[in-house]
């Protein structure tokens, strides 16, 4: 475990790529002794300045949701991230590369809840209760570390579970309209399809990802407040992006498509 001196310099070393565009060495090499909790800390401390300087937590993310991507991390279970409402982007709405390290894209299914949701002790029937529809979404993921061998959960934890920024859709559906388990979608690049997935790719049930999340954040002290924005993870893998982009993810069911481009 690392002190919170360190911790600290830590999260001071964050906001600092943003100012110097220069990713951080991977903080599990740099600080042999960080742990995951350690991680943690350290992505709230991040999120509580930013909080304090004027941001709002608008949601959290579930990342790492596949077998694959577990293993690949060294991981046995998914991770988190809160959202700031600074990293969501209106669809179809240009985004500078600036904004972004390395900018990649995943199609996922956001929740957006009605209710208050506390861990522990959460099933998926509750996160049914408390829901109020479910919406297409774009997640951008974004490395503020350096990405090379070596890069772990720790580091992907730390680093906001490496979200870069969210696009929603606008076409709502609630979750006793779809089965959304067997929910398929298609990511289009320039207008060709790339990859196309099933919703149940994510933990068997994107349901389960989100009581996975509310029981997660009750060992932190935190819930989900009416209104929060839950992204459950991609159902395929992520694709690189290149200055004048356009992706559309299109979903069956009713669900529809969201859009978004990079200049």
């Amino acid at each position: 475990m690392l002190d919170q001196a360190t911790r600290d310099r830590i999260v001071d070393a964050f906001f600092d790529t943003y100012e110097t565009r220069k990713p951080l060495p991977l903080p599990s090499k740099t600080w042999p002794g960080i742990e995951v909790e350690d991680a943690y800390r350290i992505q709230q401390a991040f999120i509580a300045r930013k909080v304090a300087a004027g941001s709002k937590v608008k949601g959290y993310k579930v990342g790492l949701t596949s077998k694959a991507m577990q293993e690949f991390s060294g991981t046995t279970e998914p991770d988190f991230s809160a959202i700031t409402d600074n990293f969501f982007v209106p669809e179809a709405t240009p985004i500078p590369m600036s904004r972004f390290f390395a900018p990649m894209i995943e199609m996922e299914i956001a929740f957006v809840m009605k209710e208050p949701l506390r861990g522990p002790g959460v099933l998926p029937v509750d996160v049914i209760r408390a829901t109020d529809f479910v919406l297409p979404a774009i997640e951008i993921v974004d490395f503020r570390v350096e990405r090379g061998p070596g890069l772990s959960v720790i580091d992907n934890i730390a680093d906001l579970a490496f979200c870069g920024a969210v696009v929603l859709g606008a076409n709502p559906r609630r979750l006793d309209q779809i089965d959304i388990r067997r929910v398929n979608g298609a990511i289009y690049k320039n207008g060709v399809k790339e990859l196309e997935g099933e919703a149940s790719a994510v933990l068997g049930n994107p349901v389960t990802a989100v009581a996975w999340l509310a029981n997660k954040l009750g060992e932190f002290g935190t819930s989900f407040e009416p209104g929060d924005t839950i992204l459950t993870g991609s159902f395929v893998r992520v694709l690189p992006v290149e200055p004048g982009d356009e992706f559309t993810c299109r979903f069956d069911q009713g669900l529809g498509e969201v859009s978004t481009s990079f200049v």
